[in-house]
């Protein structure tokens, strides 16, 4: 009769001590799922609205009549040639997946797909030969997504696009100077030109030419 007991009271004991356990979980469980799923973000989106507005909502570019026309982060595909041309874009700069091909320096499809670019570029630019163009003009970014060129890059286009927009090329040496960003903390990177913001003062200037 003693072991029947023992066992009984061993057996309560655990089921006892695995309700206070469960009930413990539950309630640091939904104390951790109002924190984390419902404070932080709260809190976070909140402190990011008010510091930073503009990146919170995705840096997005207006024109002159106040409509997004896109994201200084992400690049756009230009097809007249009167406008800044972008980098090379395997996913024509669609930002629902980011990517590219990462063919290898020998591959023959980056062989064929730059050759198609310089042959673009000498349609277009018949005054500038081919061993001029600078080398993100035909070449795909990491992420197929990046909205700068180089320098060199926008310097390259401007005889093309002061032909074909009547803008002069000093002036649009002067836009790119006013669009160009310096290198990461002074050291990183290259400095570069985005381009949606260039084409956007070139807009700009071109809507004051026809006044």
């Amino acid at each position: 009769m003693n072991h029947i007991q023992t066992q009984d009271t061993k057996s309560a004991s655990l089921t006892a001590s695995f309700g206070t356990t469960f009930w413990a979980a539950l309630r640091f469980s939904l104390i951790l799922i109002v924190i984390c799923g419902v404070l932080y973000p709260l809190a976070s989106t909140g402190l990011a609205q008010l510091l930073f507005p503009h990146q919170a909502n995705g840096s997005q570019l207006k024109n002159s009549e106040g409509i997004v026309i896109g994201s200084e982060l992400i690049g756009q595909s230009y097809t007249d040639p009167h406008w800044f041309q972008g980098r090379v874009s395997s996913i024509e700069y669609n930002a629902e997946g980011s990517g590219s091909n990462n063919y290898a320096p020998s591959n023959p499809e980056l062989m064929k797909r730059m050759q198609a670019s310089l042959n673009d570029w000498s349609k277009n630019n018949p005054d500038i030969p081919v061993n001029l163009v600078p080398i993100d003009l035909i070449t795909n970014s990491g992420s197929g997504l990046d909205p700068h060129i180089t320098n060199k890059a926008a310097e390259v286009q401007i005889s093309r696009v002061s032909k074909l927009s009547g803008v002069s090329e000093e002036k649009l040496r002067n836009l790119i100077k006013e669009a160009s960003q310096g290198r990461d903390l002074g050291i990183f990177g290259e400095p570069r030109v985005n381009v949606l913001k260039l084409n956007l003062a070139l807009q700009k200037e071109m809507a004051g030419m026809s006044r």
